[in-house]
Parts: structure tokens; C-alpha cells; sequence
């Protein structure tokens, strides 16, 4: 092609001008591309540099932080404390060990109370079958007294304070580490009392007492028949009977422990089990008795009403006939309630008899009643009269054992749960020796186990 024509030809002209300077102008161009690149490395390095002299900035943060956290106290522990639960109606077993956490708070008028001991009564073992009504439904806190010291004191409580020992009495809810209870609730604990004696002696003798003086107004040279006088109201009530001068005790108790209730008082032990304790006391009080304690119910009601002699008082208090194994057996609560005593006005105006009921348990709205007759226990107890028998103590973890104890009627005495956990007995040089002496034999063992496996195989 000529140049003329590429002359006369602007646009191709222009074509192939483009390409020529292109071509001459490219290792240019790749140089200042190379030199463009050069400076933005050199520029991206103090950003870099930058970033790394940013780093501690970021890190000092942190560094406080951790620092801050470790100067931070640590957590407090969260309060707990051990409780017995009636999980439901049953057996034993229906009584649980469970941990609880959260201090409670005393309200107004209430104090904290960390408990030291904690009275088993019959009431308690009814309530674990669904016997007895002033317990609540399920999962609930059995107890109905306690002892131990005054932890805390809320608004408006004057005559408490922290530090005092103290026995309580309640509707229910006692039988844990720590309890919050009316003030009006507690009783300063005298000189010289234990936490076991003091667990023993609300229900039991706040029961007696009310029995014998409030209702059966004793007096000297009366005679008086005592029930169950192994137990906890049974020793209350012979020890009460003896602060009167010249009273007659007839006491029903198996005849292994006939020894233990005649030396706490109780003049003429019967046997119930080989004898009939009505013919007994006829022999010896043909006229019949002034007292008759009744626990038992049913059929044992009408015996004690006819034991009395004219102006006697039968004063009832209880329905241990119903409760003949662990768990409720109706054919024996249908049994006492078939024979439930009853009688009409004019039957009992011709005997010259009076029928009295008593229950402690609903006797909540009157603690004037119960500040009083507390305050003369312990008056007595000062005074060397009464002292409460304690048989045997056992820890929350035992409380299965305790009840049956007492509902197999082998405890002579009160029967005092402790909260404190129970403390593992040390080994002793026996039962070492013969730890050791197995030992090789158990190594022995474990290597023809390991010979046998591939002959098995």
C-alpha cells in the first residue's frame, strides 16, 4: 500500500499511527506502571506499620479488662441448707433429704432460727400417710417443733435477739437446717437445757399438761391410766402426774420396758400385749379411775369410758389404732372409725362422766394459751420436775430409721432428728487389716480374668 493512500485515508491513518506509538511508547507505559506500584507499596507500608503500632491501642483493653476482672472479689457462694421433704403419702421412703438454696428472710414479726434438734412425734408419722389433716398436701416440710439459735431478727420484734436459744413450736415446716417462725413462736431455752431436751419437750409436754390440769384438773390421791407410757406424751405425763402429791399411775407398755417407765414414775406397769389392762385395773381400783388418757381410739375409747368412776374424765387426744404398718391400711382406719366412740347428753348426765377431745395441732390461734403453759414447763424444769427422757437421736439421713423406731414402738422416750449432716466413722485396725489382706486376692482375681479373655475369644 502506498503512503498516498494511507495519507488519503484519515481513519487508517489513525489506525496504524495508534499501533507505531503504541508500540514505542509501551515499555513507558510499564515503567511508570512498575513506578506507580513501587509507591503504593511504599505507601501501604507505614499503613502497616500503622496497624501494627495500632495493635497495642487494641490490646490495652483488653488488658484492663482482664485486669479489672481479676481485681473483682469473687462471687458469694449461694446459702443453702438441708431440709426433709414428704415427697408424697407411703412408706419411709417417702420422706427425702433435699438441699435447698437461699437464705429465708425473717418478715416482720418473725425470727431466723438455725435449728440444732427436731422432735419425731406420732402426728408425724400419720401425716406420712395421710392421717393426720394439719399437715399440707405434698411436697411439704414435716415438724412441728425444734431447737436452736437465733440467727436473725425482723422489723418490729423486741424481746428476741440474735444469739438467744431457743425451742420452737409449729404447725409444721421444723425439720430443716434453717427456719423462719413467729417470734411468739419461740421460748428462751433455761440454763443448763440441751438442744435434745429442748426438741423433746414442746409437743410433748405442752400436750400432757393441758390434758391433766386444763381438762382433768388432777389432784391429790386421784388415779390416772397412761397409755403408751414409753413415749414421748407417756414419760410427760407420769413426770406432770408426780408434781401432784400422792397420784396413781397405771401405765400400759410392753414388758421390756417395764423396768424403764416404773423407775420414771409410773406406779402399776401393765403389760398390754399378754394382759387385759381393763381387768388389771379393776383388780387393784375396783371403783375405776378419776384420768383416762386415750391415744389410741376406737374400741380402747369405750374401755377407758367405762374404766372411769363417777366424776372421771376421759380426755382423748388421738388415733394410733389406725397406724399398723408403713403405709395406711385402710381395713384399720375403717376398724377404729366403726368403732368410734359416741354417746348422747343424757347418757353422759346419768354417768357422771365428762368426754374431752383434745388436738395441739388446732390450738394455732390461741399462743397466749400455749405462752403460758410453756412458761410453767420450764418453771418445772427449773425447778428439777420434769426432765425430758431423749432415747435416741438420729441424723436427717437416718429419718427412715427414726420412724420406724418409733412407729414399731421400741423407743423409750423421745426420738430427736439432727440437721447436721452425719460424720463418716473412721475405719478401724480390723477392718483395715482385713481391707489389706483382700486386696491380694482382688489382684489375684483380675489377673485370671485377663487369662481367661483370650480363651474365650
Amino acid at each position: 500500500m502506498r503512503e498516498n493512500d494511507c495519507n488519503s485515508n484519515p481513519v487508517f491513518y489513525y489506525a496504524i499511527r495508534t499501533i507505531t506509538m503504541s508500540g514505542e511508547d509501551a515499555p513507558a507505559q510499564q515503567q511508570k506502571a512498575e513506578d506507580q506500584k513501587q509507591e503504593t507499596k511504599t505507601t501501604e507500608q507505614p499503613k502497616a506499620e500503622s496497624k501494627q503500632e495500632s495493635q497495642p491501642a487494641t490490646e490495652a483493653p483488653a488488658a484492663s479488662a482482664t485486669a479489672t476482672a481479676a481485681e473483682k472479689p469473687p462471687e458469694e457462694e449461694v446459702f443453702t441448707y438441708r431440709s426433709l421433704v414428704l415427697s408424697g403419702h407411703g412408706g419411709y421412703d417417702k420422706v427425702k433429704l433435699q438441699v435447698k438454696k437461699g437464705k429465708p428472710t425473717p418478715k416482720n414479726g418473725e425470727v431466723l432460727v438455725r435449728v440444732k434438734a427436731c422432735g419425731l412425734n406420732f402426728a408425724d408419722l400419720m401425716g406420712r400417710q395421710g392421717l393426720y389433716d394439719r399437715l399440707p398436701s405434698p411436697p411439704v416440710t414435716p415438724g412441728m417443733e425444734c431447737s436452736g439459735v437465733i440467727e436473725a431478727v425482723g422489723e418490729e420484734v423486741t424481746d428476741r435477739k440474735v444469739g438467744d436459744r431457743v425451742l420452737v413450736l409449729h404447725r409444721f415446716g421444723m425439720w430443716q437446717e434453717v427456719v423462719t417462725v413467729i417470734a411468739g413462736h419461740t421460748f428462751l431455752m433455761p440454763e443448763g437445757m440441751s438442744f435434745e431436751e429442748a426438741a423433746a419437750l414442746p409437743v410433748n409436754y405442752v400436750t400432757a399438761y393441758m390434758m391433766l390440769f386444763e381438762f382433768g384438773n388432777l389432784r391429790p390421791n386421784q388415779s390416772v391410766l397412761v397409755h403408751m407410757a414409753a413415749g414421748g406424751v407417756g414419760i410427760a405425763a407420769t413426770q406432770l402426774c408426780h408434781t401432784v402429791k400422792d397420784v396413781t399411775v397405771f401405765g400400759t407398755a410392753s414388758a421390756s420396758k417395764h423396768e424403764a417407765i416404773s423407775q420414771g414414775g409410773v406406779t402399776h406397769p401393765i403389760d398390754y400385749r399378754t394382759r387385759d389392762y381393763v381387768e388389771e385395773v379393776r383388780k387393784i381400783n375396783p371403783k375405776g379411775l378419776d384420768i383416762a388418757l386415750d391415744p389410741l381410739g376406737g374400741s380402747d375409747t369405750h374401755k377407758a369410758f367405762n374404766l372411769l368412776k363417777p366424776m372421771g374424765k376421759l380426755i382423748t387426744y388421738g388415733a394410733a389404732n389406725m397406724l399398723t404398718g408403713q403405709r395406711k391400711n385402710l381395713l384399720a382406719v375403717a376398724k377404729t372409725w366403726y368403732n368410734q366412740f359416741s354417746i348422747n347428753a343424757l347418757s353422759l348426765m346419768h354417768a357422771n362422766k365428762s368426754v374431752c377431745g383434745y388436738h395441739l395441732g388446732h390450738l394455732d390461734d390461741e399462743p397466749e394459751l400455749i405462752s403460758q403453759v410453756v412458761a410453767k414447763l420450764l418453771e418445772l424444769y427449773g425447778q428439777g420436775k420434769i426432765k425430758p427422757r431423749v432415747d435416741s437421736t438420729w441424723h436427717f439421713e437416718q429419718v427412715g430409721d427414726a420412724m420406724r423406731r418409733m412407729q414399731e414402738r421400741n423407743n423409750i422416750g423421745k426420738v430427736i432428728l439432727l440437721p447436721e449432716p452425719k460424720k463418716e466413722e473412721p475405719k478401724k485396725e480390723e477392718d483395715k487389716k482385713e481391707e489389706k489382706k483382700e486386696e491380694p486376692k482382688k489382684e489375684e482375681n483380675k489377673k485370671e480374668e485377663k487369662q481367661e479373655e483370650p480363651k474365650k475369644e
